[in-house]
C-alpha cells in the first residue's frame, strides 16, 4: 500500500508517493493549475504512480497542505456571511482593534478593509450570558425568528454565531443554531463556542466569521478532491494539513477550516523537524524559498515556535499556527527599474506558474530572480525543472538585458544585482523569526528547501552564519515530504483568569482533563483510515497555559506538566513566564502573575517512515558524479565550475565551490571557498573551507 504527500504551490505541485511496505520514496513536480487547484493534485499523483509503477487503487491515504482558505480570504473569494451577536454588539467587527499597519505613518494610506460580515448582514438576538456564565436574559426565541426574515434575498452564504460570553456557557449558541437550522436548513453554521472558546469578543468573534467565510469553499474543494479519491483510489482517506503543523481530518477541515489557514507554508516545517530528526540536528531556522514567496520559521530543540494569531492579508484570526514569516520573493518575483528613483527593485509582484519567468519559454518576459540565476550559471541550461521543463537560457539574457540597460550595467552585473536584493529580503525574514525573537541565529543550522531555496542558500548561510547550511534530499518537495510525515493534531481551549497565587490546583487538573476529553474525541470520531484502530492509548498529550502580567494585556504561552499541576507548585511556570518575557522583550516585572486560557493538545503516532541510512559504494567517487565543466558569476568575476548529479554523489563525498549540484527537483550551489558534504542521510550539508 502507498501513502501520498501533496503540497500546492504557486508555481508548481509537489507529490511524494511512499512504498509503506518498504519506505520506498518515489517524487513528482507538475505545474500547478489555480483554475482548479485539484486538477494539479491529481496530475501529480498519477505521475508519481507512473514513476513507482503503482496503481492508484493502492493508494491508501492522502495527506495535503492547501492554500484553498487563504486564498479566499486573500482574492475576496470567500461566502457571504451573515453575523449573528448579542443585543447591542452587532458592529463588533466594525469597531475592532485600533491597529493601522504600516508604522507611524501608516494611516496616511492605510484603506481599511471591510469586515468578512458585511453590517448589513449582521442581526442582534436579545439574550445575555454573565461572565461567570450564568443566564443573565434568557433568548428571545421570537425576537431571533423574527430577525432572522432580514437574511431573505441578501445571498448568504453561511452564518457565524457569536454571542457575549459564550465561552463561559454555550447554551443559547447551540439553541440559536438549532432555530437557524430549521429556518435555513441548507446554509453551513459557525458558533464561537466550538471554534474558539476563549475570551476577547472581537478576536473571537473574527475567528469564527473567517470560518464560516472560507468554509464553503474549503469544504467544496475538499470534498470534490474525496469523490475523485473514492472514484479513482478505492477510497483512499484524504487528511489536511493543519496552520499548526498537525493533521486534520477531511471532516474537521471542512467544519474548521480557519485552521488551515496556513496549511501550506506549514508542510515545510514538518517536513524540516522531521529531517533534522534524522540527521540529529534540532536548532534549525527553515528556509522555503518557492516561485512566488519565500517562508521561514525557526525551530529549538525539535519543536517549532507557534503563535496563537493567524494573519493573512489584512485578516488576524485567533487560531494557533507555526511562527512562519512569508515575504514576497521567490523564483518569480519581477525585478524592475522605476523611472522615478532609477532604483533597482524586486517583487513582490511574480511572474506566477503563469506565465511564468523568461527562462521558462511559456511566455514571460519580464526579468525575474529565475532568469538572473541563470544569466548567473547558477542554474544551468541543461537542468530539466521537474525532470521535464527545457530552460531557455536565451530568454533569459533578454529579460536580465532590461534591467542592465535602466541601470548602465553589465548583464552578470545586472543579474547578480537581481539576487543580492532578494538575498538580503531574505534574510529580513530571517532576522524576524531569530534576532527578534532573541535568538542568536549563529546557534541555529540552516535548512534551505523549495525549488528556489538551494538556489540561494550558500548566500543566505554566508549572511546569517548560521552553518552547516542544510539541503535536504529532494528539498523542492520537502513540504510534501512534511505532508505525508507529520501527526494528526487536534486541541481544545478554555479561558479562566485566575490569579497564580490563588490557582485551585485540583480545579486546574479537572479542566484540563475535560479538555483532553473534548481533544481526543474530536480526533478519535472520524471515519478516516487515518484514524481507524487508534483510541486514547496511542494519543500523546501536551498542555500550555497563556500567562500574562496581572493587569496586563499581553499574554504568553507557556508549556506545562501535569506534575506541577497536580502538586500545585507553580514556581516553574512563573519562571518559565519570567523567562520568556526577558527573552522577548528584555525585562521581567516582579509582579503577581494571572493564569488566562489552558489548552489540551492532543497527537496521534509518530510518523514511522525514516530516511534510509547509508555508507554508500566505497568504490564511488565524486568525479564520477561530474556531468560537465561549466561557469559561474560570483562577486563580480566568473569562475570555473563543475556541474555534478546529486543522485550519484554518495556519504562522505565532499564537493568544493565553486560547483553546481543539480537533482530532479532543485538545484544547488556552492560558492567558492565552501564545500558541500553529503552526510550518512544523504543530506547536503555546506560549510565555508577555513
Amino acid at each position: 500500500m502507498y501513502k501520498v504527500g501533496v503540497d500546492v504551490g504557486g508555481t508548481f505541485t509537489d507529490v511524494l508517493l511512499v512504498d509503506m511496505e518498504n519506505s520506498k520514496f518515489f517524487t513528482s513536480k507538475v505545474p500547478s493549475t489555480p483554475e482548479d487547484s485539484s486538477q494539479g493534485v491529481l496530475n501529480g499523483i498519477i505521475k508519481a504512480c507512473q514513476l513507482a509503477g503503482a496503481d492508484l487503487s493502492e493508494i491508501e491515504a492522502v495527506t495535503h497542505g492547501t492554500t484553498v482558505a487563504t486564498n479566499a480570504i486573500l482574492t475576496g473569494r470567500g461566502a457571504k456571511v451573515g453575523l449573528i451577536a448579542t443585543k447591542g454588539y452587532g458592529q463588533v467587527l466594525q469597531i475592532a482593534r485600533s491597529y493601522v499597519p504600516g508604522g507611524l505613518g501608516g494611516w496616511l494610506y492605510y484603506q481599511k478593509t471591510p469586515p468578512l460580515a458585511p453590517l448589513d448582514c449582521s442581526i442582534e438576538v436579545d439574550e445575555r450570558m454573565g461572565a461567570d456564565g450564568s443566564v443573565v436574559r434568557e433568548l428571545n426565541e421570537s425576537q431571533l425568528r423574527e430577525a432572522l426574515t432580514s437574511f431573505d434575498g441578501k445571498g448568504i452564504e453561511a452564518i457565524t454565531i457569536c454571542l457575549i460570553n459564550s465561552f463561559t456557557n454555550d447554551q443559547h449558541e447551540k439553541r440559536v443554531r438549532d432555530i437557524v437550522a430549521e429556518v435555513m436548513p441548507d446554509i453551513p453554521t459557525s458558533i464561537s463556542s466550538e471554534v474558539i472558546p476563549e475570551l476577547q469578543e472581537y478576536e473571537r468573534t473574527v475567528t469564527t466569521v473567517a470560518n464560516s467565510y472560507v468554509r464553503p469553499e474549503v469544504s467544496k474543494y475538499i470534498s470534490n478532491l474525496q469523490t475523485e479519491f473514492d472514484k479513482r483510489m478505492n477510497g483512499a482517506s484524504l487528511s489536511i494539513l493543519r496552520s499548526d503543523g498537525g493533521l486534520a481530518t477531511a471532516t474537521s477541515a471542512m467544519d474548521f477550516p480557519v485552521y488551515m489557514l496556513m496549511s501550506g507554508p506549514a508542510g515545510g516545517v514538518s517536513g524540516a523537524i522531521w529531517v533534522g530528526e534524522q540527521a540529529g540536528i534540532n536548532n534549525i531556522i527553515t528556509f522555503d524559498m518557492g516561485g512566488t514567496s519565500t517562508d521561514v520559521a525557526l525551530i529549538e530543540n525539535g519543536q517549532a515556535l507557534v503563535r496563537r494569531d493567524t494573519t493573512v492579508g489584512d485578516v488576524t484570526v485567533r487560531a494557533s499556527a507555526l511562527d512562519v514569516r512569508s515575504i514576497g520573493a521567490g523564483g518569480g518575483s519581477i525585478a524592475h527599474v522605476p523611472e522615478l528613483t532609477r532604483a533597482l527593485r524586486v517583487g513582490p509582484e511574480s511572474a506566477g506558474a503563469q506565465p511564468g519567468p523568461a527562462a521558462y519559454n511559456k511566455g514571460g518576459e519580464e526579468p525575474t530572480v529565475t532568469d538572473a540565476n541563470v544569466v548567473l550559471g547558477y542554474l544551468p541550461q541543461q537542468q530539466k525543472l521537474g525532470g521535464d521543463m527545457d530552460i531557455r537560457k536565451d530568454l533569459a539574457e533578454q529579460a536580465v538585458q532590461k534591467v542592465a540597460d535602466a541601470l548602465g550595467l553589465g548583464l552578470h552585473e545586472a543579474a547578480e544585482g537581481i539576487v543580492k536584493i532578494v538575498n538580503e529580503k531574505m534574510f529580513g525574514a530571517v532576522r524576524l523569526v531569530s534576532v527578534e525573537k532573541g535568538y542568536d541565529p549563529r546557534d541555529f543550522s540552516l535548512m534551505a528547501f523549495g525549488g528556489a531555496g538551494p538556489l540561494h542558500a550558500n548566500a543566505l548561510g554566508a549572511l546569517t552564519q548560521s552553518w552547516p547550511v542544510i539541503i535536504p534530499p529532494g528539498p523542492g518537495i520537502l513540504c510534501a515530504y512534511g505532508d505525508a510525515t507529520t501527526r494528526l493534531r487536534n486541541e481544545a481551549s478554555k479561558s479562566i483568569i485566575v490569579n497564580m497565587g490563588n490557582a485551585d490546583h485540583e480545579k486546574l487538573l479537572a479542566e484540563f482533563n475535560a479538555l483532553e476529553t473534548t481533544a481526543s474525541e474530536g480526533l478519535l470520531s472520524s471515519d478516516s483510515n487515518e484514524t481507524s484502530g487508534l483510541d486514547k492509548d496511542h494519543l500523546q498529550t501536551q498542555h500550555e497555559i497563556d500567562v500574562r502580567y496581572s493587569g496586563q494585556g499581553l499574554v504568553l504561552t507557556i508549556p506545562v506538566s501535569m506534575q506541577d499541576i497536580q502538586s500545585g507548585n507553580f514556581d516553574q511556570i512563573a519562571n518559565d513566564f519570567d523567562d520568556l518575557h526577558e527573552q522577548l522583550f528584555t525585562f521581567r516585572i516582579d509582579g503577581e502573575k494571572e493564569f488566562v486560557n489552558l489548552r489540551a493538545i492532543v497527537l496521534g503516532p509518530p510518523s514511522q517512515l525514516e530516511l534510509s541510512e547509508t555508507t554508500g559504494r566505497s568504490d564511488a567517487t565524486v568525479d564520477d558524479a561530474k556531468v560537465m565543466d561549466h561557469e559561474i558569476f560570483h562577486n563580480g568575476a566568473m569562475h570555473a565550475a563543475k556541474v555534478y548529479e546529486r543522485a550519484k554523489l554518495e556519504p562522505g563525498h565532499i564537493v568544493y565551490g565553486p560547483a553546481v549540484i543539480t537533482e530532479m527537483d532543485a538545484t544547488s550551489v556552492v560558492f567558492p571557498d565552501h564545500k558541500a558534504e553529503v552526510d550518512s542521510r544523504r543530506n547536503l550539508l555546506l560549510s565555508p573551507t577555513a
